[in-house]
């Protein structure tokens, strides 16, 4: 029950003239919880865990996820690479494959030694393609850095025209699948 002293708190409090109780205030309930003992600390008898002593913290937790999923995904973007290094490894070798088949026809058609140019562009693919596939990852990526580094403007012209060249095969793809419906 109230007593006489706990009433200008409540005018207070029913007022709003002041958000936190006085620094003096108890609070004792009058039945326990549940039938289990509950006791009430105030903020400042709390211990302290300095931060000094590594205890996990919610920013700590957040970084070590942050950390964790940065690592994730980092292993499937080199994942990916490799599978794209080893396709496009592939592919050069086919080129370069139709490229010497072509060289026999163009042998024929126009001469020896056009045919020579197309045997050369194969074997410089063929190169191109090998030294593709020795390379790890991590060595391209370098050895790409290093060429933006010191040609910008080439490699910024060269993606600007395989960016047009993808542009353009993809809405190809999609014209020729508007036309088949």
């Amino acid at each position: 029950m109230a007593d006489q002293n706990d009433k200008p708190v409540a005018e207070a409090i029913n007022h709003g003239a002041n958000d936190t109780p006085p620094a003096d205030t108890s609070f004792r309930p009058e039945a326990s919880f549940g039938g289990e003992d509950v006791t009430f600390e105030s903020a400042a008898d709390a211990p302290a865990e300095p931060a000094a002593t590594g205890a996990p913290g919610t920013a700590h937790t957040l970084k070590d996820g942050a950390a964790k999923i940065a690592q994730t995904v980092g292993d499937r973007a080199k994942t990916y690479a490799e599978d794209g290094k080893s396709r496009a490894g592939s592919a050069l070798d086919e080129l370069a494959q139709m490229m010497n088949d072509a060289a026999g026809t163009v042998d024929e058609k126009v001469g020896a030694q056009y045919g020579q140019y197309a045997r050369t562009a194969a074997e410089a693919v063929t190169g191109f393609s090998e030294s593709l596939k020795a390379k790890n990852v991590d060595d391209l990526i370098a050895d790409a850095t290093g060429f933006v580094k010191k040609s910008p403007a080439i490699a910024i012209g060269t993606a600007a025209a395989l960016g047009f060249v993808l542009i353009r095969l993809v809405q190809s793809g999609l014209n020729a699948d508007n036309d088949k419906a």
